[in-house]
């Protein structure tokens, strides 16, 4: 136990899977993924795109393969990009052969939509002759028929039903590098899914609310589900379905993972609302702050406060400190501890600064041990 208990999340055991050179479940990070949204036939726009994810920090990146022509372009865009990529794939079972055949980490099927056994088969063959692993994805929205008339409609325990039907079909053709997702839109049955599947199974998950929304309603009911998640340990890799730029999905997968204290990446901006007290711009200072910060991938904590009222305390827990102060004449923290003084006119550029020198500091400390622990070895 740890001296802050409040703050211990337990994750669900279970067992791991390789996505390309990007392990999923067990003690492995839980990974930030997205998908893109151009068409797969236009290669340059889909590479552009991944590398896009790629510099905001994703994981794993899923690519759409609806149609032959595009698990063709599949082969021309993984050799470009170097995130393992997942194909999406829906119905034809060739299209996941072909996939597997381009080099795809993993293909994101259905087994009971593929079609006969054999079909399904031949599937598992390509994966384990190529290397790839699974996924298997049960949605809300398309439920078999089935189960719908069993239950009545898309409920916790139809969605479970599914899944580990789907399960069954793969652990009877011998195959197990799998994880599973069990998505819907509805934030409460998003949740209960999971809940139930994380007890029925120890296959690792890939959790998301899907078709949350815009921007900001999305990310709220991507935040609610996701973090009910994983404050209570289920969850291996996250998707956040976003009507927006898939960039955003991964910034707002890794601010999740970052408010739970499960994964750090970038610097963490505590920040107050700001009120009459203020004795700067707190909301102009802080919007232009946080994208001059965006390059920096370093983790680490910086706090900007309007006054004396609980601007001392925040800095304490952080590694760089700003607090306004009268007359124009504000206190900057240094790992908790006061510094130096400065006036309004640079505080962006100087907060800027003193980040960069911070985060080169950090890497360095980290290059150098470990070196010594490479030397030690």
């Amino acid at each position: 136990m740890s001296v802050r208990p409040y703050r211990d999340i337990y994750r669900r055991k279970s067992r791991q899977i390789s996505v390309g050179n990007v392990k999923v479940g067990g003690d492995a990070p839980i990974t930030v993924q997205s998908m893109t949204n151009t068409l797969t036939t236009d290669v340059a726009a889909t590479v552009a795109q991944v590398r896009e994810m790629e510099a905001a920090g994703a994981d794993i990146v899923r690519i759409s393969c609806p149609d032959e022509e595009s698990t063709e372009a599949l082969g021309k865009i993984i050799p470009q990009v170097s995130v393992p990529i997942v194909a999406d794939i829906h119905f034809h079972y060739k299209r996941a052969i072909e996939a597997a055949e381009a080099g795809a980490a993993c293909l994101r099927i259905n087994p009971g939509n593929i079609g006969s056994s054999e079909r399904v088969r031949e599937v598992v063959k390509a994966a384990k002759d190529h290397g790839c692993s699974m996924r298997i994805g049960v949605n809300a929205g398309s439920l078999e028929r089935e189960l719908l008339e069993k239950h009545g409609e898309p409920c916790p325990e139809a969605m479970v039903e599914s899944a580990l039907n789907h399960i069954r079909i793969l652990e009877d053709n011998d195959f197990f590098e799998f994880k599973i997702s069990c998505k819907a839109s509805d934030v409460f049955l998003a949740v209960a899914a999971y809940q139930g599947l994380a007890d029925a199974c120890d296959y690792p998950l890939h959790i998301g609310v899907t078709e949350a929304g815009g921007l900001r309603i999305g990310t709220i009911k991507s935040s609610i589900g996701l973090g009910a998640l994983l404050w209570a340990g289920i969850g291996d890799t996250v998707r956040v379905s976003l009507s927006a730029d898939p960039v955003e999905e991964v910034k707002v997968g890794f601010d999740i993972l970052k408010s739970l204290n499960l994964r750090h990446r970038g610097v963490n901006v505590i920040s107050c609302p700001s009120c009459a007290r203020q004795q700067f711009d707190v909301i102009k200072t802080v919007e232009v702050l946080e994208k001059r910060l965006a390059h920096i991938t370093t983790p680490m904590t910086v706090s900007v406060i309007g006054c004396v009222v609980n601007g001392p305390g925040e800095a304490r827990e952080t590694d760089i400190g700003f607090t306004g102060g009268g007359n124009d004449t504000h206190q900057v923290y240094i790992a908790g501890l006061p510094d130096h003084r400065l006036k309004n006119q640079d505080i962006v550029d100087h907060l800027v600064e003193l980040v960069e020198a911070k985060a080169a500091q950090i890497e360095a400390e980290t290059a150098a041990e470990a070196e010594r622990n490479a030397a030690a070895e």
